[in-house]
């Protein structure tokens, strides 16, 4: 019934897909619904794009300024894909036809394989199949939203409207997780709406028009699925929407930069407590331990209890460990295990590591 494997390669996809391919599983999912096709298929640079193409559509058009006005459509009306459309016309979408298209067909497929497999056995199809993928897709769902949210919404009213739109939206490629644990072979319900998800990113569909969004340029996540890269932006598309994540953490675009310059002053004197966790992760949390005059607070025969106090933020408590297996070349390596800041003795510290408390720990050896 699925293709688990194929499925997560769609989700992490990045590139053009094949835009025909995409165009006819749009027809296909309206058919599907019992919808007419739609009039003209828009396609856009990535999902901020398209939402500004929407909001464009719905401005009240000012007779007075010329409709080609970029400042109007904010897409780039050199592209011919994109600016077919009169896209400062309320009437060039019509309403939303989402439900019909995508909640409806979705909401059957679940409905008859819930009561073929019965309420246990669809838990575990779900856990066996969709689950895992959509835990690690949710999340770059979310910073997809929050960043367009944070780049368009200039007032409470707009912030509304974007938000209203991006309900809107089925999500192409990052659908993949529940059309993973169903049947969306050539024939099914959901054909169509594999279709897109094989070959775009985020689609919008109205009763006289789609608007669709190809797929992101670059993806860099960490072996948790998360945003992260230090270089450069974790999630990129073709018209300069980009997010900056370190290990999931979303940055400001300039922040990756100064990293390569930090200073134990300059992690110190960082306000935002979540950057200044990102800073020591990056510079380490040993080199952070020698370099800003740290202090042991407590040593004993497994180790040695540091302590870094930071404004506003809980201190950062790591205990230091030889291990006493010597490497090939006879020396002995030291580590540095972060422990809770409540820690208050080595020995405490490295039972914790083992998820033990502190009286149960008696190692034959120390390792």
């Amino acid at each position: 019934m699925t293709n688990q494997g194929g499925w997560r390669a769609t989700a992490a996809a990045t590139g053009p897909g094949d835009r025909a391919a995409a165009e006819e599983g749009v027809r296909l999912a309206y058919r599907r619904a019992g919808l007419a096709e739609p009039e003209r298929i828009i396609w856009t640079r990535s999902p901020r794009e398209a939402v500004r193409t929407l909001m464009a559509a719905a401005r009240p058009q000012d007779p007075e300024q010329d409709v080609s006005d970029p400042d109007i459509s904010d897409p780039d009306i050199s592209d011919p894909d994109i600016s077919g459309p009169d896209v400062s016309s309320p009437d060039t979408f019509g309403a939303s036809v989402r439900d019909a298209v995508l909640g409806a067909p979705w909401a059957r497929e679940r409905a008859r394989l819930h009561g073929e497999l019965g309420p246990h056995g669809w838990s575990g199809h779900w856990r066996a199949t969709g689950a895992g993928l959509w835990e690690s897709t949710r999340t770059l769902v979310d910073r997809v939203r929050a960043g367009i949210v944070d780049e368009l919404a200039a007032d409470r009213a707009t912030e509304t409207q974007v938000r209203l739109l991006l309900l809107d939206a089925a999500l192409g490629q990052h659908d993949a997780a529940w059309l993973c644990a169903f049947d969306s072979a050539d024939g099914s319900p959901l054909d169509g709406l594999a279709a897109v998800a094989r070959h775009a990113g985020w689609w919008w569909p109205y009763e006289k028009a789609a608007v669709i969004s190809e797929r992101p340029l670059t993806l860099h996540r960490d072996e948790a699925g998360r945003l992260d890269r230090g270089d450069g932006p974790a999630l990129g598309y073709a018209d300069g929407f980009e997010l900056y994540a370190w290990r999931g953490m979303p940055v400001p675009r300039d922040f990756l930069d100064e990293l390569t310059r930090l200073t134990p002053e300059r992690i110190r004197g960082e306000e935002n407590a979540e950057l200044r966790r990102v800073m020591l992760e990056f510079y380490g949390y040993d080199r952070y331990l020698d370099e800003s005059g740290a202090v042991p607070v407590h040593r004993d025969e497994t180790g040695v209890l540091w302590r870094v106090q930071l404004v506003g933020d809980e201190d950062v408590v790591m205990v230091e460990v030889v291990n006493s297996t010597p490497e090939p070349d006879g020396t002995s390596r030291t580590y540095w295990l972060r422990v809770p800041p409540s820690t208050r003795t080595a020995r405490e510290g490295v039972a914790w590591t083992f998820g033990i408390g502190v009286e149960a720990y008696e190692p034959l050896q120390q390792t």
